[in-house]
């Protein structure tokens, strides 16, 4: 969970109000999910005191920062909605004096670009500590260590408009890097910068990577690397930065600017707003002035909220819920609730989630405790018993367990695969483009694991059992979920006999009869590769990867895998 550390003076300023004792602050806390993990007040007030914060709700980034936990908090005792006027939105049109062009070259690379401008009263310690702090945990944690989001803060002065944002050749184009003296290129910054190394994964081996550059060519930074140490350096006593966000995950990518935006005002500074000029289209357009309010109304009704929430609510208790919870809502017929998220925000993907938002802004204190109405006794289900049986075989022969997510991307769970995306279920509101699917197969799983494994000793056997969703028309909402097995083996001589041998010490421990059959799977290498058919049955395939699957997943080293519908071995 993300952990943060608020400078005390600033977050109290930025809050309204102070909180004597750590129980009082705690008790206010709970409606961000959130705990207070340390606060010395042995230490003297200077301003420089701090407290650290846990995080507990994942969804909600914009409570990873000071000013975000702090309006939170304003916001649920004042019950008054916060105000920003600098959002453009497809209803809202504003005009924008500084430019980003983002060229065609980037498209393929890191392709969304967001920014804006902070001017105000000049950059103090405290501010600039949370600025950074802000800018590293919505990366890390939100942007998936920097891959979906990146953000990076500039001094404006400096800055000749309109920035470029474009595709360079990662060999030949150089610059000087924060913490470094010398001029140096893309690959050696990869190769040698400390945080070159820490997230060249990100962008080793592509042929063209990103850069940021000014009206005079001068380097801002190289996403989502590092930025330059002429341009890229704010310091104490600025009073104007320029910051941007690039990413592989468009809604994210805008989500981040608008927390830091609103961040940035709530501290006393004006948003100017940045216009971005793509060379293709986007989701937004091809014109698109940031911040930008790209959210969609959520609803909810009467009956829904009483029935999830076991208490019936009048229609003005809830709206005076969402508003303390920072959500503008109305209602037309006087049942259905229709809210408008905070700019802030983007973690409305069902009703669900505005009902909680209800619940924790009428105050859980408000409803009355109830026991339990049924008891039962817990117990390992069947097929639970059988998964463990399964394991303790792999584990027999040398493989490893893995446990992954069942959510993902297209690209990982359908074109790496080289199956069309139309096999898979997709998620009708999904957050971002990396979780926009639900799985089909434990492999492509294991093979991301694999790409990233290739220091490691081998040979190496790793397998996962866990749930796929498979589309089956007959079934009543044309999807049933199937407990899978995935094992895959990789070394220099991983071949067919290796895992069919490995497959045949599986299913005699099981005591499992079966026969095999040559099978057409794309992700298999033809002619080495075979179905497995018990009692008659299709109940797995496995075979050698293909090697456009293991080029598409960056792995240098030959694999055999194989899947088997577990439930159905039973």
């Amino acid at each position: 969970m993300p952990k943060i550390e608020v400078n005390e003076r600033l977050f109290f300023q930025l809050a309204g109000r102070t909180w004597e004792d750590a129980l009082e602050l705690e008790q206010s806390l709970t409606t961000a999910k959130a705990e207070l993990d340390e606060w010395d007040r042995s230490q003297p007030d200077d301003g420089t005191r701090t407290m650290k914060i846990e995080l507990n709700d994942t969804n909600r980034p914009d409570l990873w920062t000071t000013a975000g936990l702090a309006r939170h908090l304003r916001t649920y005792a004042a019950g008054k909605v916060p105000v920003y006027p600098f959002f453009a939105s497809p209803r809202k049109q504003l005009e924008a004096h500084r430019t980003v062009r983002v060229e065609r070259s980037v498209r393929e690379v890191r392709p969304w670009l967001s920014g804006f401008i902070a001017r105000g009263p000049a950059i103090t310690d405290p501010v600039l500590r949370d600025m950074i702090q802000s800018q590293e945990k919505l990366a890390w944690n939100f942007g998936r260590k920097r891959k979906a989001v990146s953000i990076g803060i500039y001094r404006t002065s400096l800055i000749e408009w309109p920035v470029r944002y474009h595709g360079v050749d990662p060999a030949t184009t150089s610059f000087v890097p924060l913490q470094e003296t010398r001029t140096m290129t893309l690959e050696q910054i990869l190769e040698e910068h400390p945080k070159g190394i820490e997230y060249a994964s990100i962008l080793k081996g592509r042929p063209i990577h990103p850069l940021l550059s000014d009206a005079k060519g001068r380097v801002l930074s190289y996403p989502p690397i590092i930025n330059s140490a002429d341009l890229g350096a704010v310091q104490v006593g600025d009073s104007e930065v320029f910051i941007e966000v690039t990413g592989t995950d468009y809604p994210s990518v805008a989500l981040a600017a608008s927390i830091m935006a609103c961040d940035l005002y709530d501290m006393g500074y004006s948003i100017e707003n940045v216009r971005v000029e793509y060379e293709y289209d986007t989701p937004f357009g091809s014109t698109v002035v940031f911040p930008y309010y790209f959210q969609g109304l959520a609803s909810t009704t009467l009956e829904d909220i009483a029935r999830l929430l076991g208490t019936p609510l009048d229609l003005d208790a809830v709206l005076t819920a969402l508003t303390r919870m920072g959500v503008c809502a109305y209602t037309e017929n006087g049942s259905v609730i229709q809210a408008a998220p905070p700019e802030y925000r983007n973690d409305f993907l069902h009703s669900v989630d505005l009902v909680e938002d209800v619940m924790i802004g009428h105050g859980l204190q408000a409803f009355e405790p109830a026991r339990p109405s049924a008891f039962t006794i817990g117990r390992l289900s069947p097929i639970e018993h059988y998964s463990r049986k399964v394991k303790n075989i792999l584990v027999g022969l040398g493989y490893q367990e893995m446990i992954y997510n069942y959510l993902g991307s297209g690209r990982d769970f359908a074109e790496k695969m080289q199956i069309p995306t139309s096999s898979l279920v997709k998620i009708a509101n999904p957050m971002t483009e990396n979780y926009e699917y639900v799985r089909n197969s434990p492999l492509p799983a294991l093979l991301n694991t694999e790409s990233v494994s290739g220091k490691a000793s081998y040979p190496h056997r790793t397998f996962e059992i866990g749930k796929v969703a498979l589309k089956d028309p007959e079934a009543n909402y044309g999807v049933v979920t199937r407990q899978y097995l995935g094992m895959l083996i990789s070394h220099a001589a991983a071949d067919y006999n290796e895992i069919a041998s490995h497959v045949a010490a599986l299913l005699y421990f099981l005591g499992k009869e079966y026969v095999v059959r040559a099978s057409e799977d794309p992700r298999f290498v033809p002619g080495r590769q075979v179905e497995v058919l018990v009692d008659g049955e299709r109940r797995g395939i496995f075979g050698e990867v293909h090697p456009a699957v293991l080029e598409a997943f960056g792995i240098t080293m030959p694999c055999a895998a194989g899947e088997f519908d577990i439930e159905a071995m039973m």
